[in-house]
């Protein structure tokens, strides 16, 4: 599970506003939220990069 739903939230931005900052589809956003898709580190890059936070916070365990 990752944390790319809530963060989005905080910042708030929409599915749209957060794949335009990262150069993806709206569709691949749900995807990755809610884990059907596992993006690559360069787009886990540009994600964290536009909700302004750490990798770890976004796909980190919870342990």
């Amino acid at each position: 599970m990752n944390n790319v739903k809530c963060f989005r939230h905080k910042a708030s931005l929409t599915q749209v506003q957060l794949a335009q900052a990262c150069g993806v589809t709206r569709q691949t956003i749900y995807l990755i939220e809610v884990g059907k898709y596992n993006p690559t580190i360069a787009l886990c890059q540009k994600i964290c990069h536009a909700l302004n936070t750490a990798l770890n916070s976004l796909f980190g365990t919870n342990e």
